[in-house]
């Protein structure tokens, strides 16, 4: 498969110059006072972003696979719980790739190589190695809080100017998390025997472990890292920089981390030129001359 396909495909699965009032993230020097996870969360949700059902904008991505890496412009469309549609458009304005993505499939075009590809979660996950997820992608492009319910139980913490909420896993889980993490400087504190015995007791109970770094000034989500124990996978998901108050406090900067044993995708995205109208198009078409991808 040809490299703009790969990397539109990661995109899509993750899964973009900032806008020009994007501002650094805030952080408190000092102290921070602590506050209860409750309170935590009541706040965020005061600031979390839940009325844009349309979004379109203009990025530019880079984006690390094990074995290459790859930049380009994109035009990104989504329709919340819907459907996300990426075009890539790396020089000359001519597109070479395509997706479409739903809850259930994935549609992908290789304009380079006249190849189409037409598949549900497990046809993706089997062909490219690369798990699906729709909802991941839209919480992310509206710098939401991924995979948070509030029926949950979290504990709070400070962390480097930061709260820190973590879902009340186990403690050895939670430090398992850390261990795993592909971005984790520390070490590996508990040891490699201890850690795969803790992994085997977290496959046992399917531990996931969720951590929402939060800015105690704005209380937006700064990261997102979420764990799944059992299978030994990470989505580290970091909003580096939002627009004002007239685009939502959108992410116009955010880097994604997946990772699972053995391989690291990373992608970076810098956002721009958003639009919140309604009804967006999402033309994909198949040209006759194409041929499934091989």
């Amino acid at each position: 498969m040809r490299s703009p396909a790969i990397a539109a495909l990661l995109l899509a699965v993750l899964s973009t110059p900032a806008c020009k009032s994007g501002k650094p993230l805030p952080l408190l020097g000092g102290e921070l006072p602590p506050r209860s996870a409750e309170r935590i969360l009541e706040r965020m949700l005061e600031h979390e972003v839940d009325t844009i059902r349309y979004y379109s904008a203009r990025a530019a991505v880079t984006v690390v696979l094990p074995d290459a890496s790859r930049s380009f412009k994109a035009h990104l469309r989504s329709v919340t719980d819907s459907a996300v549609w990426v075009s890539v458009v790396p020089a000359l304005g001519i597109e070479v790739a395509r997706v479409l993505m739903t809850d259930d499939s994935v549609k992908l075009l290789d304009k380079l190589g006249d190849h189409y590809f037409l598949g549900d979660e497990a046809a993706t996950k089997n062909k490219f190695g690369l798990q699906p997820s729709l909802g991941l992608l839209q919480s992310a492009l509206l710098g939401r809080a991924i995979g948070l319910d509030v029926q949950d139980k979290f504990r709070s913490d400070r962390e480097n100017g930061e709260y820190v909420l973590t879902s009340r896993e186990k403690r050895r889980f939670v430090k398992a998390a850390e261990d795993i993490s592909p971005d984790d400087t520390l070490g590996r504190d508990m040891g490699e025997r201890r850690l795969e015995r803790t992994l085997r007791k977290a496959e046992e109970h399917e531990a996931i472990v969720l951590r929402y770094w939060v800015d105690p000034q704005s209380y937006h989500v700064t990261r997102v890292q979420i764990t799944d124990l059992a299978r030994d996978q990470s989505a580290d998901v970091r909003y580096e920089l939002r627009s004002d108050a007239n685009d939502s406090f959108l992410p116009t900067r955010m880097s994604i981390t997946l990772s699972e044993p053995g391989r690291v995708a990373r992608a970076t995205l810098e956002l721009s030129r958003f639009d919140l109208e309604g009804p967006i198009d999402m033309p994909f078409r198949i040209p006759e001359k194409f041929t499934p991808m091989p």
